[in-house]
């Protein structure tokens, strides 16, 4: 069980790939990536969960700590999801509800966003 995070900018939106398993062994990698990016000013941010095969409910704690930060500043997180089994957990715990969720990375990085330096 691991999982593998990254990021890059496109379109001044940060996109940060997650690939493998989010679980409460893993996910503390997710949580300093993302919480390091917000702390260097990046709050317009795209979560691609495509790639993630599991996620417990660490993760989705994690996501809902992270979705607050950046709502704070003023941000927004933007979730990729196309597999129906990680969407079946958001949907379960009305996380749908709270969270913007995208079928695809294009859909997200063009929406309407917030304006970053």
């Amino acid at each position: 069980m691991d999982v593998t995070v990254s990021s890059t900018t496109r379109n001044g939106r940060t996109v940060v790939d997650v690939t493998g398993e989010v679980d409460v062994y893993t996910a503390p990698a997710l949580r300093e990536r993302l919480t390091a990016l917000v702390d260097a000013g990046r709050t317009d941010l795209v979560v691609d969960l495509t790639a993630v095969r599991f996620m417990d409910s660490t993760g989705l704690g994690l996501l809902v700590g992270v979705l607050k930060r950046v709502r704070g500043l003023d941000g927004q997180l933007q979730l990729v999801i196309d597999a129906e089994r990680l969407l079946k957990v958001f949907r379960i715990t009305s996380l749908d509800q709270v969270f913007t969720v995208r079928a695809t990375r294009d859909e997200a990085l063009n929406a309407p966003g917030v304006a970053e330096d």
